[in-house]
């Protein structure tokens, strides 16, 4: 029987002018839709399992675009409420060799920032359900979504299952502080934490020797401290950290690591050389990874291996959704990572 996995989050209209242009250039924009736990259901969906996201969408065309766009890729939809004024968006210029990439927000009083405990039948929503993830991003939309985000913690271990959160800790939200106040007290509900170079450090203050994330020089040995911190400050099963070296907007090196609190195993992956289409999304497409992995009972060091392999592949597609199989990922972990012509 397949595993069923509920998303929680905000599905966002993204805009983003074509090729590399900058904002004040552009008299065009392309259109996708995307967001956190929306990406991560993309990617579970195309390896195969069941998955549903759940949000609140307006009733409105742009809204139903926003629910098509999950549709076809097999996203489970039916959970979703609607309601609300309006869908978020996002505008992201890409950045290029040494200009960073710029993403603006305009998602105040969308839907799902401004949907009210009640507004969802948690206990329905996570019947036969083996696994919840959401993200930090979800909470920072307002108090009110905190108390969503509790909501859904709690039926889902109602359920018994797994829960996971990426931390995603994003400035342009909300305060270090608000962060810290809400995420601790969601932490007490999380199983596995994904976290980045930054985000323990933002959130919690926990942060690794030796290491300068604006230069991208990483001690990856500091992270292990990092990651027990946490796993000792909450209790999580496991923690995973993704480790980018970012050497200009188009190159980064990639990789992470993986820890399994009972077997005190930590597990580094190999290192990728980026050379990058498009980043966005790219975290989300290692919580996937993980995720699929650990559902399909993956060792720890093959659960990071396929998580880093997806998100690698996902650094070469446009969009914040990862369009790849589960053999695509196979190969590329398995050292297939020439990029020569399938024939």
């Amino acid at each position: 029987m397949s595993k069923k996995v509920v998303t929680f989050g905000e599905i966002m209209l993204r805009l983003q002018p074509y090729d590399y242009l900058r904002f004040v250039q552009a008299d065009s924009f392309e259109v996708t839709y995307g967001g956190g736990e929306a990406n991560v259901a993309v990617s579970l969906a195309n390896y195969g399992l069941d998955v549903d996201f759940v949000t609140k969408i307006p009733k409105h065309a742009i809204g139903q675009c926003a629910v098509n766009s999950l549709r076809k890729y097999g996203v489970g939809t039916g959970k979703i409420v609607r309601g609300g004024d309006r869908l978020g968006i996002y505008f992201l210029e890409k950045g290029a060799s040494q200009r960073g990439s710029v993403c603006i927000y305009d998602r105040a009083h969308s839907a799902i920032a401004d949907a009210q405990p009640g507004d969802f039948n948690w206990e329905e929503i996570f019947k036969g359900v083996d696994w919840f993830h959401f993200t930090g991003i979800t909470p920072a939309l307002g108090p009110n979504v905190v108390a969503l985000c509790v909501e859904a913690c709690k039926a889902a271990k109602a359920a018994g299952a797994k829960i996971s959160c990426d931390l995603n800790y994003r400035g342009k939200l909300w305060t270090r502080d608000e962060a810290r106040v809400a995420m601790t007290e969601l932490c007490q509900y999380v199983d596995v934490c994904i976290a980045n170079e930054e985000d323990a450090k933002d959130v919690f203050g926990i942060e690794a020797e030796n290491t300068d994330i604006t230069s991208g020089k990483l001690n990856k040995e500091g992270y292990k401290s990092v990651a027990k911190q946490l796993a000792d400050k909450f209790g999580f099963e496991k923690v995973a950290i993704t480790l980018r070296e970012s050497i200009s907007a188009f190159d980064n090196d990639w990789r992470a690591m993986l820890y399994h609190v009972a077997s005190d195993e930590y597990c580094f992956s190999k290192l990728y050389h980026l050379h990058i289409i498009d980043r966005v999304g790219g975290g989300d497409s290692f919580g996937g990874g993980l995720i699929y992995s650990l559902l399909n009972g993956k060792s720890t060091q093959d659960a990071v291996e396929f998580a880093v392999a997806a998100s690698a592949l996902k650094h070469s597609i446009e969009s914040d959704f990862n369009f790849v199989t589960v053999d695509e990922v196979e190969k590329l972990a398995a050292g297939n990572a020439s990029g020569r012509v399938q024939r």
